[in-house]
């Protein structure tokens, strides 16, 4: 089994760390409301992204319904928020729980299935969630979705700290970014993450060495699926809205193009393509209303000329560097 194509950590610049760090700290001191409005989503799409990854890059499962954790998380934050707190410390770990539970049921039946039938089966689950949300009214909101969900605050006894503001709430955002991407990079980074890579390589070859591959897979569908149902807490947090449109296989199929466009396998990839992809139909759409074509265009860019992503780019931009003149 070979561990080469694990990046996320043995690959990844010394320096990237400390630089993306201070440039996401200097953020609301040198821009707008409206931008720092925006790196607060783009971050929590870079958290979605780098949960998706760990299927996509390091596991070798396509999935078009990702989306369902992501919205499925946000639902349970609204839902507890509203009718529990807003305690972070409470809401959190049931979103995370509730997300593993929700990982494992469909993880049980999808990972049944390989390929393209795989890719089939999650859009199937992802769309049957998203009309569920629709359709179930007094739960959900129905097609409003759930309005009204109040401030997010941690609160330890007599303290509370509210994030009523952007700027608060943003490096809260990042605060759990860089947390998540520590304990993602230690995932892929062991001896689980470097089986991940050898069932993506050659599935049978580790079987025939006695791993049960079926149960690494499970083990990486749940906590992907985990990952991604904070990120859509996180995300209801921000619009304090729940909405059925995070469920839909659209959604899931941008974070897969932040995934592609980033450079799957590396963590910091994948939430590079989703700063990108954001900013893009962030800045494009203000110019033309067919920003989604020209994002379809700059995909297929990166598929024919830059296949590894930006990653990719990095890449070969180091070995030049490297390079003898």
């Amino acid at each position: 089994m070979t561990t080469g194509t694990v990046v996320g950590t043995t690959e990844r610049p010394r320096w990237l760390v400390p630089a993306v760090g201070v440039a996401l700290i200097l953020v609301p001191f040198l821009v707008g409301t409206f931008e720092v409005s925006l790196a607060t989503t783009a971050v929590i799409f870079a958290v979605f992204a780098m949960s998706l990854d760990i299927l996509v890059g390091y596991t070798g499962l396509i999935s078009l319904g990702h989306a369902a954790f992501f919205g499925f998380g946000g639902y349970v934050a609204a839902y507890t928020s509203i009718n529990l707190t807003g305690n972070l410390l409470v809401v959190m770990p049931i979103v995370l729980v509730t997300t593993a539970l929700l990982a494992v049921v469909l993880g049980f039946l999808s990972l049944r299935t390989t390929g393209i039938y795989f890719l089939m089966i999650t859009l199937a689950f992802g769309q049957m969630l998203f009309g569920l949300a629709v359709k179930w009214t007094p739960v959900t909101g129905g097609s409003d979705g759930l309005a009204g969900v109040p401030a997010a605050f941690i609160g330890i006894g007599p303290v509370d700290f509210v994030f009523t503001g952007r700027v608060s709430f943003y490096y809260l955002v990042v605060a759990a970014f860089f947390a998540l991407w520590w304990f993602l990079a230690r995932v892929v980074g062991s001896p689980f993450g470097h089986a991940l890579v050898g069932i993506k390589d050659n599935e049978e070859r580790l079987a025939s060495l006695g791993y049960n591959t079926w149960r690494y897979k499970m083990a990486a569908y749940v906590l992907a699926g985990s990952v991604a149902g904070l990120a859509g807490a996180l995300f209801v947090f921000f619009n304090r809205h729940a909405a059925p449109e995070n469920l839909f296989w659209v959604v899931s199929g941008e974070v897969l193009l932040m995934v592609i466009i980033g450079g799957a396998g590396t963590l910091y990839g994948p939430a590079l393509g989703a700063v990108l992809v954001r900013l893009f139909g962030s800045y494009v759409s203000s110019y033309t209303d067919r920003w989604q074509t020209l994002l379809g265009l700059l995909f297929v860019g990166f598929v024919l000329f830059a296949p590894g992503g930006i990653v990719g780019i990095i890449r070969r931009w180091r070995k030049r560097g490297r390079s003898p003149s």
